[in-house]
């Protein structure tokens, strides 16, 4: 289990983000052109700041697995959505997108019982 006072600055980080991807395409100003985009940012960032909400609420661990997820499918949204020629929503998309993934295996990284799963997988003695 993760040291819960060490791991809640990554969820907390991804629920802000989770924040500004969900509003993002009226701040930024593409909500009207872009509408595949719209939706994506605004759908995962809702979904996403309710995981790490959840995720920070209770040290669900789970959460930190959807998250990884979450940041994957946005990194990879604009190419496979295709919007990536729309140059704010594809690289909030991929920043944000990035962000998570990186958050989630360092909080990932704090569990002992992936550590340990991991290294007797991959550990060669």
């Amino acid at each position: 289990m993760k040291a819960a006072v060490t791991a809640r600055w990554q969820g907390w980080a991804s629920f802000a983000l989770g924040l500004w991807l969900a509003m993002s395409p009226w701040i930024c100003g593409y909500a009207a052109e872009e509408h595949l985009a719209t939706g994506n940012a605004a759908f995962m960032g809702i979904a996403l700041a309710l995981a790490s909400h959840f995720e920070v609420a209770v040290d669900a661990e789970f959460a930190d697995w959807l998250n990884l997820g979450a940041g994957t499918w946005l990194a990879a949204a604009p190419f496979l959505l295709g919007f990536a020629a729309a140059a704010i929503p594809a690289i909030n998309s991929i920043v944000v997108g990035t962000l998570v993934l990186a958050f989630a295996v360092s909080a990932l990284s704090l569990d002992k019982q992936f550590e340990k799963w991991w290294h007797k997988q991959f550990a060669k003695d």
